[in-house]
């Protein structure tokens, strides 16, 4: 999938926080937000690194590896999330992996990450990511056994004859109709543009 040329991200005031063990990989994540547009990032390359910053700094976005030696990304991502200062908690999370099988996908995914890039990836593949974190509208949940992103993409509300767990969550059933059905010349007359008279 391509970028949209129409799409304006200014990442220019961001601040990036990176944790990658490997030196060569973090300063290659470091040449590709630059070119972003990034002027302010932080760099690190340990889990315990990481947690200083999240204490200490005001983040917009944190770009960690799944495997480092100290901590891996899913236990920073689960420190994060739920004992991380209040102000970071709900920090977006990016987390990168060479290992993209469905099992290290839903384990990102339940430690609270908001996406999952797998190795090797391209600066335009990273950028179409941020992209889709700043866009993503879905609450953050906190519950007993997570705490994180909406895990549901879409608002299609529980399954029918299941009770919802919010007291947003739409029923899926749709009922009887209370108006007579259209015809097929009547929605074709709602649809056909009409000229009006000034």
């Amino acid at each position: 999938m391509a970028l949209d040329p129409q799409i304006r991200i200014n990442l220019d005031r961001s601040v990036v926080l990176l944790v990658e063990h490997n030196s060569q990989a973090l300063e290659a994540l470091n040449a590709m937000f630059r070119g972003f547009g990034v002027r302010k990032q932080f760099k690190c390359g340990s889990g315990s690194e990481a947690m200083h910053y999240v204490k200490t700094q005001e983040l917009d976005l944190i770009v960690t590896d799944a495997s480092m030696p100290d901590m891996d990304g899913y236990d920073f991502i689960r420190w994060l999330r739920r004992e991380a200062p209040e102000h970071a908690r709900f920090t977006p999370v990016i987390l990168l992996t060479g290992h993209a099988a469905r099992s290290m996908v839903e384990k990102s995914r339940d430690s609270g990450a908001n996406f999952v890039v797998a190795r090797p990836f391209t600066p335009e593949v990273l950028l179409q990511r941020i992209f889709w974190v700043a866009k993503d509208e879905r609450q953050m949940v906190v519950a007993e056994n997570y705490v994180g992103p909406d895990r549901r993409f879409k608002n299609l509300g529980p399954p029918l004859g299941m009770k919802g767990r919010r007291k947003d969550d739409l029923s899926a059933h749709v009922g009887m109709a209370t108006d007579p059905n259209l015809d097929q010349s009547d929605i074709d007359m709602l649809l056909k543009p009409t000229r009006v008279q000034l």
